[in-house]
């Protein structure tokens, strides 16, 4: 029995607990994770595999610090990114927690050096931008670079240790429930925790469960759009002007054709493309270290398209284009622009004869063309064509394009201002997994307003 059980610890379920242990040091607090400790996790296709081994759980996507601890750690310091938590609260509430989450991850080892303060340098890139019909958002970036993440992260999960109970390798199967008051949850090998409040925080990679769950338990939810796209990759100088001066550029686009949204996402400069396993699909991803540098650069182009009734199945829709280009492919799928635009399949022969080296060598070279859909695949060339012009080269025959990238956000749970779902007392949502963030900071804030919130209960 306990006075809080989280499920997942990435950052929001992380912070949840971090705040906790501050508000209340005599609590007793658990926090369930599937997959390992942080100085266990590995995955065998990034230490030299050729191939994806399908571990049971997978050691990039789960395990402590979450999805995003094996990315390039990158804090968003503003609430125009990363999320949606100004529908919960006002704009000034968020700014303050983003802050006080920023303060907490300096105290754990975070680096000091913030990218994209100069607001004459924002205000020049912005009007290139705004000539080009895009849209830049002022998004300052701490970046930590992969293994500073993961320090920071070990020493978060050290800090913790002593102070709550932290159990990894186990998986939640159930939620108990009675009379409209959740009560714990059951693992899959039958043991069973009892709390007076549940936190649910289970990431993208445990969306889906968290979606079949609530529906059991007719905890109402709403479509959120389905974010479907590639990952682009190409010579570093081609974004050097730009990735010099803001780091990571969030550029919003809206494509002629369709009127579809795309925006650019987890941009690395001088990084690598890597592969993810979510549940035997394999996606596409990138990340970028602090000290080690590639001659590359990588970002993704997501398209997002919200659909309207009946459709109910956003990540099942990202799931199913994804697995066409492992079908074809054996896992990912990479292709030159322009083989893609004269309608051609990318070989090892044309990939070995462009004038950048794929940083990712298990993609298979293909076509795109047979696994996106044509509304999408449209808007990501006019995207493209877009950022030639701020950025000139991006739109070069030789870019390589890498998919299937998906994000594998679930339905927005309907939730108070609090995150405590209206259907079920006590029970809390939080994070990506919930449709409520999108980014490491914004998913620990919410971690930090919500064991506020039950301890000042």
């Amino acid at each position: 029995m306990y006075n809080v059980a989280i499920i997942g610890a990435g950052p929001a379920g992380i912070f949840t607990a971090l705040e906790l242990v501050k508000q209340k040091p005599d609590w007793k607090i658990v926090l369930v994770e599937k997959g390992d400790k942080i100085e266990k996790r590995q995955c065998y296709l990034r230490n030299g595999s050729k191939k994806c081994t399908n571990c049971g759980t997978c050691g990039l996507l789960c395990g402590w610090g979450g999805a995003g601890a094996f990315s390039d750690g990158k804090l968003t310091l503003t609430p125009e990114v990363g999320g949606h938590l100004t529908d919960y609260m006002p704009y000034e509430d968020v700014q303050k927690l983003i802050k006080y989450c920023d303060d907490i991850y300096l105290e754990h080892g975070a680096t000091n050096e913030v990218f994209g303060l100069d607001k004459e340098t924002y205000a020049d890139i912005a009007h290139k931008a705004t000539l080009a019909e895009l849209k830049l958002v002022y998004s300052p970036v701490r970046h930590l670079g992969t293994e500073y993440s993961l320090h920071v992260l070990k020493h978060m999960q050290d800090y913790l240790s002593d102070k709550i109970e932290i159990i990894n390798n186990k998986t939640v199967k159930n939620l108990i429930v009675e009379n409209k008051t959740v009560k714990g949850f059951e693992t899959n090998d039958g043991e069973l925790f009892f709390a007076d409040y549940v936190v649910v925080a289970p990431g993208r990679e445990g969306a889906d469960w968290m979606a079949h769950e609530f529906s059991k338990h007719k905890i109402k939810m709403i479509n959120n759009a389905v974010d479907v796209g590639v990952r682009v990759e190409l010579p570093a100088p081609v974004m050097e002007p730009i990735t010099s001066k803001l780091y990571e550029s969030k550029l919003i686009y809206h494509a002629p054709t369709f009127g579809d949204e795309v925006r650019t996402f987890c941009m690395n400069p001088n990084g690598e493309v890597v592969s993810e396993n979510y549940n035997g699909i394999m996606t596409v991803n990138g990340h970028s270290y602090a000290d080690k540098k590639t001659p590359n650069t990588n970002f993704a182009l997501l398209v997002s398209k919200k659909f309207t009734e009946p459709f109910k199945e956003p990540i099942a829709y990202g799931q199913h284009i994804a697995s066409l280009a492992n079908m074809l492919g054996g896992g990912i799928l990479v292709q030159r622009l322009g083989d893609l635009l004269e309608g051609k399949r990318s070989t090892e022969e044309r990939i070995k004869s462009s004038i950048i080296t794929p940083s990712l060598q298990s993609a298979t070279p293909g076509d795109l063309s047979l696994v996106l859909p044509y509304r999408q695949l449209t808007s990501i060339v006019e995207m493209l064509y877009a950022l030639d012009k701020i950025a000139p080269g991006v739109a070069s025959r030789y870019t390589l394009l890498y998919g299937i990238e998906v994000k594998f956000y679930s339905a927005r749970v309907q939730l108070d201002n609090n995150f405590e779902t209206k259907d079920v007392k006590n029970l809390f949502t939080i994070g990506d997994g919930a449709g409520v963030t999108r980014g490491l900071l914004q998913a620990s804030a919410s971690g930090v307003h919500c064991a506020r919130y039950i301890t000042s209960k």
